[in-house]
């Protein structure tokens, strides 16, 4: 087995957002060589978004060809529950999947050797391994956008579980909430959510907006509805990153996804919010993540070097979306009753 890439070889990513398909022919040191996004399709017909996913590596492979590169692997990242040992989606409500073995179908489709993973867990390995939450052993990666989920890194290692842990969005925060997509009550995601947070401005003000972001933007000019939904949100995703702490009590948190864009709007309230909830725990640094929308991507391509037997180089090279910067919680005094204390 060859333990080093030439400089003509390179290997396809694909991150299958609820959205949008992220895809990249990336160097070993995660350069991406090309790059192209597609529209993730939506309906509850599993070959649809099987179908879309084939013809984007297809393209990809096509891209490689017409650049003289060599493919090495394909690793390709998913939402769902997914189990990376078999390569199968478990269960995908968006994709419309149900015990899916992707990884077959998808090899069989390319004619190329596929590895699958989970897209936050994806994306928590590139943060991990290269970004802003590098150098860490206890650490959460939490990307908040259309759903929210979470990576755990424990003790230097991934927290997996057979592909169910990091459910984070489906945390009950509001016993007597909204109905979730799960079939649950009060989830994390039904008030935290990016595509929650724009749900709820818009039936409390009777003014549809785009997105969170423009819910944001009315937050940053001081409109009284805009902030208190805001502020509902923060107290939420507070809430549920205190009970994180206490049972995983990570050293660092980094917050990603389309929520995150809004900076120190949501890191600064939500760092004193979490404090607020902490007592004797460990206080975990909350940074912004380092690779934004790319990390998915990047982690599928951490995924499809190693699958191939060569570990990436993981330097100054490897493409970094933005840096941050880290601050700690303000002090508390600890709880003189706390274990440990």
């Amino acid at each position: 087995m060859r333990h080093e890439a030439t400089a003509r070889e390179c290997v396809i990513a694909l991150d299958v957002g609820g959205t949008t398909m992220k895809g990249a022919l990336l160097s070993d040191t995660l350069r991406p060589l090309g790059v192209i996004r597609r529209p993730t399709p939506g309906g509850a017909r599993p070959t649809q978004a099987l179908d879309a996913i084939t013809a984007t590596l297809r393209e990809l492979d096509a891209l490689a060809a017409e650049r003289n590169m060599t493919v090495r692997h394909i690793g390709t990242v998913v939402p769902g529950i997914v189990d990376e040992e078999s390569g199968r989606a478990i269960r995908s409500v968006n994709l419309g999947w149900a015990d899916l073995p992707l990884a077959r179908l998808l090899t069989r489709a390319t004619g190329r050797p596929v590895v699958v993973g989970h897209d936050v867990r994806a994306g928590g390995l590139a943060e991990f391994r290269a970004g802003a939450a590098r150098g860490a052993r206890d650490a959460l990666f939490v990307p908040v956008g259309t759903g929210i989920s979470a990576a755990v890194l424990s003790g230097g290692r991934p927290l997996v579980s057979g592909g169910y842990a990091g459910e984070l969005g489906h945390v009950m925060t509001d016993p007597g909430g909204a109905t979730c997509r799960c079939g649950g009550r009060g989830c994390l995601e039904t008030l935290a959510s990016a595509a929650a947070i724009a749900a709820t401005y818009t039936a409390r003000s009777g003014t549809r907006v785009d997105g969170a972001a423009d819910v944001a933007a009315r937050v940053a000019a001081g409109e009284p509805i805009a902030v208190a939904v805001w502020h509902g949100a923060v107290g939420a995703l507070a809430s549920a990153l205190a009970d994180v702490s206490t049972l995983l009590a990570p050293e660092r948190i980094v917050l990603g996804g389309g929520l995150a864009q809004a900076g120190k709007l949501l890191l600064d309230p939500l760092r004193v919010r979490l404090a607020d909830r902490l007592t004797f725990q460990r206080r975990p640094e909350l940074v912004r993540a380092a690779f934004g929308d790319k990390a998915g991507c990047l982690g599928a391509g951490i995924l499809a070097w190693e699958a191939a037997g060569v570990p990436p180089r993981l330097g100054p090279e490897t493409s970094h979306a933005g840096g941050n910067t880290r601050r700690t919680l303000r002090p508390q005094p600890r709880h003189p009753g706390a274990a440990g204390s």
